[in-house]
């Protein structure tokens, strides 16, 4: 029997062969590769702004979590952690409010490593910590390949127990928003562990989602409305106006085609919101009872992955 020839997978320990310099090189490659932080961390990342100002200083990166649009600090290093860094992460974290903080680096210290399990213990749901390792890796020859070990979550982050309980929308009580919570987290399972539609692991607690579309400031997502329907959109919602009526515009060049395929559709300019919104709905509320809630999961699965089929074509070819 012939002895297959295997290659080494072996890790590359200097970092900064590959981005000599933490500012020029380093936090520009993480702004830029976004998405794979948050598949690590199981959240679908918007990136928001490169050296966002705080007071006197810079904080390295903010994002958004798109599925509960709360803001993430992200704060970069390529040596091991240290005390100066977790100070200036704490500072941040104040300064912009945030609910998720994340600290990337070459090597965690166990000391910073329990100062985050630490953290975690004693802010409850509302702020969250993580710790992430970035390693090199390559196999031979080849070009090393980044890895993102997460060495530090919340508590349950990975066992799916956190609930968010933000206010970003009105959820009512407490068990109704625990209602939306279990709704959305079936349609998150589904959506990820079935078709890859999101990296997204912690469903919200109020009354919709939204998932990553692959272009800034536009999303899918899925709702239920104050007037008991529930929907599926194209939310254009970029800080640029001009931007979203652009692609309003552009994508109603396509209405009949477009609703071909997907039915009709409510397009709609939001002025009071400088935003857009291309929506689907039927009936449907979180109070209904659970066959029916199972039936508009499988309808918002069903229509989202059209969603995507149809508009996401057409949007990146409108976003060149």
């Amino acid at each position: 029997m012939t002895t297959p020839k295997l290659a080494k997978i072996e890790r590359v320990p200097d970092l900064r062969g590959t981005w000599p310099n933490e500012a020029q090189h380093f936090t520009p490659w993480l702004a830029d590769n976004i998405a794979e932080l948050g598949a690590a961390l199981g959240m679908d990342l918007e990136l928001q702004q490169i050296e966002a100002p705080v007071g006197g200083y810079s904080l390295d990166i903010l994002a958004t979590d798109l599925s509960s649009n709360r803001p993430v600090i992200i704060e970069n290093q390529l040596e091991a952690t240290d005390h100066s860094h977790l100070g200036q992460l704490l500072t941040y974290a104040a300064g912009f409010d945030a609910e998720a903080v994340v600290w990337v680096t070459r090597e965690f210290r166990d000391e910073h490593r329990q100062a985050l399990d630490w953290l975690n213990q004693r802010t409850g749901e509302d702020t969250q910590f993580f710790g992430v390792a970035v390693e090199l890796w390559r196999i031979g020859d080849s070009l090393p390949a980044p890895h993102f070990n997460v060495v530090a979550t919340p508590n349950g982050w990975r066992k799916g127990t956190i609930a968010y309980t933000t206010g970003a929308a009105s959820t009512g009580s407490s068990e109704r928003g625990e209602r939306y919570r279990q709704f959305f987290q079936g349609l998150l399972d589904v959506l990820r562990e079935v078709h890859n539609f999101t990296h997204a692991r912690r469903a919200p607690a109020h009354s919709w989602i939204n998932f990553p579309l692959g272009i800034g400031g536009v999303t899918y997502g899925a709702n239920f409305t104050g007037q008991r329907e529930a929907r599926v959109e194209v939310y254009m919602g970029h800080k640029d106006e001009d931007r979203n009526l652009m692609f309003l515009e552009g994508l109603q060049v396509y209405e009949e085609q477009i609703q071909s395929r997907l039915g009709i559709l409510d397009w709609q300019p939001l002025e009071n919101r400088k935003a857009c919104r291309i929506a689907l709905s039927r009936r449907g509320s979180i109070e209904d009872d659970d066959d029916s809630l199972a039936e508009i999961q499988d309808w918002m699965v069903d229509n989202l992955l059209k969603f995507q089929q149809v508009f996401g074509p057409l949007l990146t070819e409108l976003s060149k």
